[in-house]
């Protein structure tokens, strides 16, 4: 083989494999931080996959090629840093007022409603069980921001002026009031309906409040420098919403699929 057609040959070869690894290459991932937060995210940090926001991240990976999300475990506390130093790029099932109000983001409204909820053993009580919780043993999740403890997650604030356990775990909490070490848990609403499917049993022992500390309403909060901007992840969510794909994934466990804000996205400058 002459040598300007061996030299033509590899540009042809060249050029194909250039071809061909191009699309890969412009793929951006965009990590999604993911601290322990059931049902939707459950113990990212030990490896799990389970919960809604991996469900959710496969749904985004389907519809689209020009981004890859992939979660990246955090915690409650260490999450604040984590997005600040650019670990990651987005927090999701988020709330602005959950602390973030110093650190410069762009919400994007998820259009998903949950819940806190109050529970306490049925044996012997009723819904004016827990109108006054001054005389109640209290089982908090640490790092949770609560309506009736005006937002404060401080342990020592809970401690000082709440009697109340803190624990990392829905289920302790919930163990605690069946097993008479408190007298009310806190407990998302969505994963209380998860649990009770699960025990079925225990479940009759519980009773659920009516009466709800706070509404959780879901937004996405994304850093100035990610890679993607909030204007097309809000359009790749309105395209899983008018699809079915958010009612198929949250319905399930009550959290309700509701239209977001006017616009979507809500810009935060500190």
């Amino acid at each position: 083989m002459s040598t300007p057609l061996r030299a033509a040959l590899q540009f042809i070869c060249l050029a194909w494999t250039a071809l061909i690894a191009w699309p890969t290459l412009a793929v951006q991932d965009v990590r999604i931080g993911a601290a322990h937060f059931p049902p939707y995210t459950i113990r990212p940090e030990q490896g799990a996959d389970t919960g809604l926001l991996p469900e959710l991240v496969k749904e985004l990976n389907r519809i689209q090629s020009d981004y890859r999300f992939v979660i990246v475990p955090t915690s409650i506390p260490r999450r604040f840093r984590d997005f600040e130093d650019g670990r990651v790029d987005m927090a999701i099932f988020e709330n602005p007022d959950w602390g973030w109000e110093n650190i410069r983001h762009v919400a994007v409204d998820l259009g998903l409603e949950d819940a806190e909820v109050f529970v306490a053993r049925r044996e012997g009580h009723d819904q004016q069980y827990f109108n006054d919780l001054s005389d109640k043993h209290l089982a908090l999740f640490s790092g949770y921001h609560y309506a009736f403890a005006q937002f404060n997650a401080s342990p020592e604030y809970l401690a000082t002026h709440f009697n109340a356990s803190l624990t990392y775990s829905h289920d302790s909490n919930l163990l605690m009031v069946l097993r008479k070490r408190a007298d009310v848990a806190l407990v998302t609403r969505s994963y209380l309906i998860d649990f009770m499917q699960r025990n079925q049993q225990e479940a009759q022992e519980l009773l659920m409040s009516e009466r709800v500390d706070q509404v959780y309403h879901h937004y996405a909060l994304i850093r100035p420098a990610a890679p993607i901007s909030a204007e097309e992840f809000s359009r790749y969510l309105t395209q899983l919403r008018d699809a079915g794909v958010m009612r198929q994934i949250f319905e399930p466990f009550r959290i309700a699929v509701v239209a977001a804000s006017n616009g979507a996205v809500i810009a935060n400058k500190p």
